[in-house]
């Protein structure tokens, strides 16, 4: 089969990132990138990928291509360590992820039928259970402890109801979650607390997996929504020679509603120039 154009010049752009990488590990390379192991760029490569998601979420498509890429170099530069301990290389990393797509998706490579996404969600569940038969570890081992602990939550859910432990809906989990919170406001003691707390989150968690929402996405676009009206609220303040460590609450959250206020009328003239 011909390859494409964009094709080629991908495969020549990774070759050309793989030579990089082997340049900078030689002996007269860069004496920093010649200490580092598997483990030492480990926190690089988790670092990288939440940058990348934070600039695809920010909507820009520079900030995107330059946090793509410099997980890509993440990814490149590990594979290179394990290639020179004798243990695979890039090469091994790109054919077993595609020979596992392809496998993975029958219904486009082979003759399987599904009518729509959640059947294609139910059928992967099943190949990925069907890949594990055999193997010792349980159904939730493959689940990584490095995850961030919503996400972590939330795959953890998705496993066990794989096979029916789970509730049958949003309405179960949101009980259970009014049952958590009676249990936190009557914990004794801070470690209780603490406990129950956990509780709550991860069945909260569930609640949203119920409802086809990722508490993850939801809590990362909270954060930044503070952050944003915060900085907004100090620029007002500073606009009007104001210090907010001089304001009371009130005051502040006088700031704040005029500053969501702000936001939400600069959304809906931006709604309407789409529209119109």
């Amino acid at each position: 089969m011909k390859q494409s154009d964009d094709g080629m010049r991908a495969a020549q752009a990774l070759a050309g990132l793989l030579d990089l990488v082997k340049r900078l590990r030689a002996p007269d390379g860069c004496p920093w990138d010649r200490e580092q192991t598997t483990r030492s760029v480990a926190p690089y490569l988790l670092e990288e990928a939440y940058e990348a998601v934070e600039a695809v979420e920010s909507g820009c498509a520079d900030e995107a291509l330059g946090e793509l890429g410099d997980l890509l170099f993440q990814v490149v530069f590990m594979a290179n360590l394990y290639a020179e301990a004798g243990q695979f290389d890039l090469g091994q990393v790109i054919e077993q992820v595609t020979a596992k797509m392809i496998r993975r998706h029958p219904h486009v490579f082979g003759e399987t039928k599904v009518k729509d996404a959640k059947e294609v969600k139910g059928l992967w569940g099943k190949l990925k259970a069907a890949e594990r038969k055999g193997r010792e570890d349980g159904l939730l081992d493959s689940v990584p402890l490095a995850s961030p602990s919503l996400i972590r939550a939330h795959r953890l859910g998705q496993r066990a109801a794989r096979v029916g432990f789970d509730w049958p809906g949003a309405e179960e989990v949101w009980q259970k979650a009014q049952e958590e919170t009676r249990e936190l406001i009557q914990a004794a003691g801070q470690e209780e607390a603490e406990s129950e707390l956990g509780d709550l989150l991860f069945t909260w968690v569930q609640w949203a997996r119920h409802q086809g929402l990722g508490a993850e996405q939801a809590l990362r676009g909270a954060n930044n929504r503070f952050t944003r009206r915060f900085q907004a609220m100090e620029a007002l303040a500073a606009s009007r020679n104001l210090s907010l460590a001089d304001l009371n609450l009130q005051q502040m959250d006088a700031l704040w509603e005029e500053v969501k206020e702000a936001e939400q009328e600069k959304q809906s003239a931006s709604r309407r120039n789409e529209s119109s």
